[in-house]
């Protein structure tokens, strides 16, 4: 086997309008377009892009000519694409398929699930890839019959990658609040390195004989993710077929400056007061500014109480400030308590689903407030029994 190089990069997001915000979305566009450039440079045998290269299944025509641009750069530099839809750019339907299709017809990427095999090969390396299912539950339902129609066929003389786009159940890898789609039994054993999308934190393991990474997202589609480097892997395999990971970074994604305060027991107006002198303490040009407001408010105190638009408007520098409340109320009192759990069992399902109602009713409107309601009471028992299917199912029915 011949010494050879790739580039696995995943979570693009292009056409994303963050925050409601052109130019948010055309800065996803630029970090690609850096992407490219290194990617020309360091001159590798093929390129992965392990999922959610677009924000949306359907982009818009400036987003997919941008993406196409840039692809076509790809293609003249004599560097193949390969690559797998993600839970964004994945078809939510036979009908409306997914803008990976064409792009692959028109000879730009090489979407490994279409083609025979879900596979791509050369003299050095065989690649297969699988599509996105969206949630756990497809995936645990479909994701073996992919796997038998199109049975992975590992070569022991070559360099095997397996490319896909979910979070699997482990530890290191999965962020609290998101949910697994597999488990590491679910993939296929005998590949060399496992290209993984969907973590936008960059990760690399031992994994099943060989080596799972994760790359990491190009640009901040979250705030939570904004003190993560941005950048992709520039892998070189060796004649004895072992690969050495350089990590690429990034240098066009917008800065993010995240300021996390507590403000336990300040009234929301001196709360403003503090918030909106951090942010101008903070501002800098074209950057965007969250202030990540957290703690316990005062009795009869409550969250729409903080001046928000005056906190947004501190900055005079900064592209945008984007407060982010974390704010608690103070805790029901033991009167309010047991007003809701006195009397027999009608009366306490009637309280409950009444004491749910007056909290969303806040937030949402009489129709919203009445639905999530019902949810929240629905949810109770399933909970407190340990029914987890239940509770993913009446889940998956509300969303």
């Amino acid at each position: 086997m011949k010494p050879f190089s790739f580039v696995h990069a995943a979570d693009l997001h292009l056409g994303y309008a963050q925050y409601n915000l052109d130019v948010r979305r055309r800065d996803f566009n630029n970090v690609f377009g850096e992407l490219v450039d290194k990617t020309i440079e360091l001159e590798p045998d093929f390129m992965i892009i392990a999922g959610d290269i677009f924000e949306h299944a359907r982009p818009s025509n400036s987003t997919l000519e941008a993406a196409i641009t840039n692809f076509r750069r790809l293609k003249d530099a004599g560097i193949p694409v390969l690559a797998v839809d993600g839970s964004h750019d994945s078809a939510p339907n036979a009908i409306t398929s997914t803008i990976l299709n064409p792009l692959d017809s028109a000879g730009l990427i090489w979407y490994l699930p279409r083609h025979e095999g879900a596979c791509w090969r050369n003299e050095n390396c065989y690649v297969y890839g699988i599509p996105n299912f969206r949630t756990a539950r497809k995936t645990q339902e479909e994701l073996p019959a992919f796997l038998e129609q199109n049975k992975p066929t590992p070569d022991p003389s070559i360099f095997n990658i397996f490319v896909f786009h979910m979070a699997l159940d482990i530890p290191a890898i999965k962020p609290p609040k998101m949910e697994a789609e597999a488990k590491p039994e679910n993939l296929p054993e005998g590949f060399n390195y496992y290209a993984g999308g969907h973590i936008h934190k960059p990760y690399k393991s031992s994994f099943k004989k060989g080596l799972l990474v994760y790359s990491g997202s190009s640009e901040t589609a979250s705030y939570d993710e904004a003190k993560i480097e941005k950048g992709f892997y520039h892998v070189k395999v060796s004649k004895n077929g072992k690969p050495k990971l350089d990590r690429v970074k990034l240098e066009t994604p917008r800065k993010f400056i995240i300021l996390e305060q507590t403000y336990t027991g300040l009234t929301p107006s001196k709360i403003t007061e503090a918030v909106v002198q951090l942010v101008k303490e903070n501002d800098e040009p074209e950057t965007v500014l969250v202030p990540v407001i957290r703690g316990v408010l005062p009795a009869e105190a409550a969250r729409g109480e903080i001046d928000l638009a005056r906190i947004r408007n501190a900055g005079e520098k900064a592209l945008l400030v984007h407060p982010v409340l974390r704010l608690s109320e103070t805790e029901i009192s033991e009167d309010i308590i047991r007003s809701i759990f006195g009397g027999d069992m009608k009366d306490l399902t009637t309280k409950a689903f009444e004491y749910f109602f007056e909290i969303f009713s806040e937030s949402y409107s009489r129709t919203e407030s009445e639905k999530i309601a019902r949810l929240a009471f629905d949810l109770i028992s399933p909970l407190v029994e340990k029914h987890e299917t239940k509770v993913k199912e009446k889940l998956e029915e509300f969303l």
